[in-house]
């Protein structure tokens, strides 16, 4: 009878250590679950994006380039002979005719000179004049009047020699323009060459620059151009081609092309930097992405559209093809259509399947034509 209840006894204690240790060792393998699952899902957490919807845009091809400003005439103003110089007719920025006086140097001992030639020349008309009559009474030869006709030639030559010497002591605008700052002072003794002022004619100015050889079948005389420049970001300033030089540059294969660019508010100054852009050839309609939106690789370009996975988002990767570029956009050939959601920041955490979540508060930068903004 002790026999058997101890054996009782004991097989109710091993059920109760069974029990506690299978509760124990069940808890462990649910807190292993539990904890495997949480790691898992910390490996992997959705990731924050923005994203874009793919749209078709109207997309005109353009040749863009850069050149510099140049005067349609522009000089630097000099006279040819040396001297004190006596008057100033002009102010510092001055716009100016063809034909006005600028600077004069002192001509007081060139026009006593001129003076005496042309009493000189005076008296050989007079007595030529009075050989012509005594020629026909027959008083003198004609051997003293070719003389005589000889001698007030001269003097007539001389007094031109004489007034262009004087001519030469007057600075005037050789054309229409803008005046520089001036370099002289009244009193100043000015030697021959010595730049008085610059001269410029800005409206309309031109915009030299260069293209390759293969740009040569898409450009034309005529075609419309569009510049820009740093000094006025907001602005443009339309122009056309004026002329294609005819020949290529052998050292880089680069042609050089003028265009000439309206000017009217003298704001292109020659010597300026400038960008352009042409159009060429037709339209096209592409879809349009923010630059930022395709990663550049050596096997390929490739985009993350993101996809409902359920009830959540995933990101898939995908191989495209793009095209031009235009300010912040590239145009996609290949790859993604319009209406799909493209990553544009974030797709450097991603991978196949990635989980993603959107936060479009912040958008990379998608103009066509950017302009410079200042904080």
């Amino acid at each position: 009878m002790g026999t058997g209840r101890m054996i009782k006894r004991m097989i109710i204690m091993l059920l109760l250590v069974g029990v506690v240790l299978g509760g124990f060792f069940g808890f462990q393998a649910f807190k292993a679950k539990m904890i495997h699952k949480f790691l898992a899902s910390m490996a992997n957490p959705p990731q924050a994006v923005s994203t874009t919807k793919a749209v078709v845009q109207p997309w005109q091809p353009q040749i863009h380039a850069v050149g510099s400003l140049r005067a349609v005439k522009g000089a630097e103003l000099s006279l040819e002979v040396s001297g004190i110089v006596e008057k100033i007719d002009f102010t510092s920025g001055q716009d100016v005719q063809a034909g006005t006086e600028l600077l004069k140097l002192r001509d007081e001992d060139d026009v006593a000179k001129l003076q005496a030639l042309q009493a000189t020349a005076n008296l050989a008309q007079l007595t030529y004049n009075r050989d012509l009559k005594q020629l026909k009474a027959q008083t003198i030869s004609q051997a003293t009047l070719d003389s005589d006709r000889a001698n007030l030639k001269n003097a007539q030559a001389q007094i031109d020699q004489q007034q262009a010497a004087i001519d030469k002591k007057l600075l005037r605008a050789p054309f229409a323009g803008h005046l520089g700052i001036r370099q002289v002072d009244v009193g100043q003794y000015l030697n021959a060459g010595t730049a008085v002022v610059t001269l410029q004619a800005l409206d309309p100015i031109y915009l030299d620059f260069y293209l390759p050889q293969q740009a040569l079948a898409e450009i034309r005389v005529g075609q419309p151009v569009i510049a820009h420049v740093d000094t006025f970001p907001n602005q443009q300033f339309a122009g056309k081609v004026m002329a294609i030089n005819p020949q290529v540059d052998p050292n880089s294969r680069n042609v050089q092309v003028r265009a000439v660019i309206d000017n009217p508010k003298h704001q292109l100054l020659p010597g300026m930097f400038a960008t352009l852009d042409i159009d060429s050839g037709a339209e096209h309609d592409y879809v349009t992405l923010p630059q930022t939106a395709i990663a550049y690789n050596p096997y390929g370009s490739t985009v993350y559209l993101v996809e409902h996975a359920g009830d959540k988002l995933s990101a898939r990767q995908t191989f495209v093809t793009t095209g031009a570029t235009r300010g912040d956009q590239v145009a996609v050939l290949t790859g993604v259509k319009p209406g799909e959601t493209v990553v544009t920041a974030g797709q450097i955490k991603l991978h196949n399947g990635s989980p993603v979540t959107v936060n479009n508060t912040v958008q990379p930068a998608n103009a066509a034509n950017p302009t410079p903004t200042e904080d």
